[in-house]
């Protein structure tokens, strides 16, 4: 059963920014996530762009052999930033249907320093997980404290009784690559 087990391929979903950000750390950690992506034969699912640390992850997935699943809203691949070499691509209506999508592919998630839209990736994984929509693990990768503003703000909603403590506890900060893998496919 044990080798069944290694056989079957994960999934994580990466939610990243379409801009590589200023401090230049976030560039060699995601080329570090990919890296290790590929290296633990993770399928990447990914917003489907070519551009910033979204085209930079899947670049180095597929650069060590790595399947990458991008899934791109027609609204934006009409922007031509669609990523041309990926393994696969899906094509939805609305960026509603490629959340969905991505959920539906992914046995878990990584949020990456990213934006708005990173943001509400995020903060939409963690409702269905607290509703019981899902559930699956979401990690936020805490690069040079990225996120640790945000799990302090989590945290005072928990305290101001806005949040409960089951969905806080599934609100992961690491700023560990290794770890956050290891959460998300356990």
């Amino acid at each position: 059963m044990k080798f069944l087990e290694a056989c079957i391929l994960k999934s994580i979903a990466v939610f990243c920014g379409s801009r590589f950000g200023v401090n230049p750390l976030f560039k060699v950690k995601a080329v570090e996530l990919g890296k290790k992506l590929a290296e633990n034969n993770i399928t990447l699912i990914y917003g489907g762009a070519n551009v910033g640390i979204m085209g930079l992850i899947a670049d180095t997935v597929l650069a060590e052999g790595g399947k990458v699943i991008g899934v791109m809203p027609k609204s934006l691949e009409e922007r031509e930033i669609t990523h041309e070499n990926l393994s696969e691509l899906y094509i939805v209506d609305t960026m509603h249907e490629r959340k969905q999508k991505m959920m539906d592919l992914s046995d878990g998630f990584i949020v990456y320093p990213g934006g708005i839209g990173t943001m509400e990736e995020y903060f939409e994984v963690f409702t269905w997980n607290m509703i019981g929509i899902i559930d699956k693990p979401c990690v936020l990768l805490n690069i040079e404290d990225y996120y640790t503003n945000l799990g302090k703000f989590l945290e005072q909603m928990c305290e101001e009784g806005f949040l409960n403590e089951a969905a806080f506890d599934k609100s992961i900060l690491t700023d560990s690559i290794d770890e956050a893998i290891k959460i998300v496919t356990k």
